[in-house]
């Protein structure tokens, strides 16, 4: 889907969301959008975002790793500011609908974590992977843990460990890891639980996401409940 963080959702960019959702966390300084694109940071400007610096061809690739980015963040903090934040909260637009209240949790839990590489946002899965199968080069299916038969994957789905889908909710990652290791989330990483969450990958994501927008009235003046007001250029929301 080109084009897909500025497309509309509920009449607002994508990108929007994740915006207004960071400004309205407590424990957020600084809401900062990463992009090559002059179109969002027109638009992540008007949401009240800071675009400091536009990132580089080189790390916007379709398949640039998170670590590009988000290292060529802290690099330009070291060299521009002198000064570089603890902690990343990393917002993804393809994850809009978020509640500022629980990204707040996300952060003071990853702070008490001491030994905590990262903390990542996941949440369980409604269906046990290890009552799935790997196919075999003969045709034959296997299980894919060895640590059950395949008589035994046939067993009931809550004699099963629980497994957790990681989601794009709130990541929050410690750059002093980052700096040292030149890894994003590491071995230590803290596992947040995240209500089940709708992310944005392709155009039936999206379509599906209006859907319940317009069934449960879900807009993003539903962050501003509680009193909130966000300004956005050109009058506020």
């Amino acid at each position: 889907m080109p084009g897909k963080n500025l497309r509309l959702l509920g009449g607002y960019p994508l990108i929007s969301y994740s915006i207004i959702a960071s400004r309205l966390s407590k424990n957020i300084e600084r809401t900062i959008v990463s992009t090559d694109s002059q179109g969002i940071k027109e638009i992540a400007l008007r949401y009240g975002a800071s675009v400091p610096f536009l990132r580089p061809k080189e790390f916007a690739r379709d398949d640039s790793p998170d670590s590009e980015f988000v290292l060529h963040a802290i690099n330009w903090f070291a060299e521009n500011e002198g000064n570089i934040p603890d902690y990343l909260v990393h917002l993804r637009p393809t994850t809009p609908l978020r509640d500022p209240q629980i990204i707040d949790l996300a952060i003071t839990e990853m702070k008490k974590q001491v030994n905590a590489t990262s903390l990542r946002s996941a949440h369980p899965a409604s269906e046990s992977p290890f009552k799935w199968f790997l196919r075999d080069e003969k045709g034959f299916f296997r299980g894919i843990s060895n640590t059950y038969s395949n008589e035994q994957i046939n067993m009931a789905r809550h004699l099963f460990p629980t497994v957790y889908i990681p989601d794009g909710y709130v990541d929050v990652l410690k750059t002093s890891f980052i700096k040292e290791s030149k890894m994003l989330h590491g071995e230590n990483i803290y596992g947040f639980l995240s209500p089940v969450c709708q992310e944005v990958d392709t155009l039936e994501d999206f379509e599906y996401l209006e859907f319940l927008i317009q069934k449960k009235s879900i807009t993003i003046h539903d962050y501003l409940k509680n009193n909130y007001t966000v300004e956005i250029k050109h009058g506020r929301i």
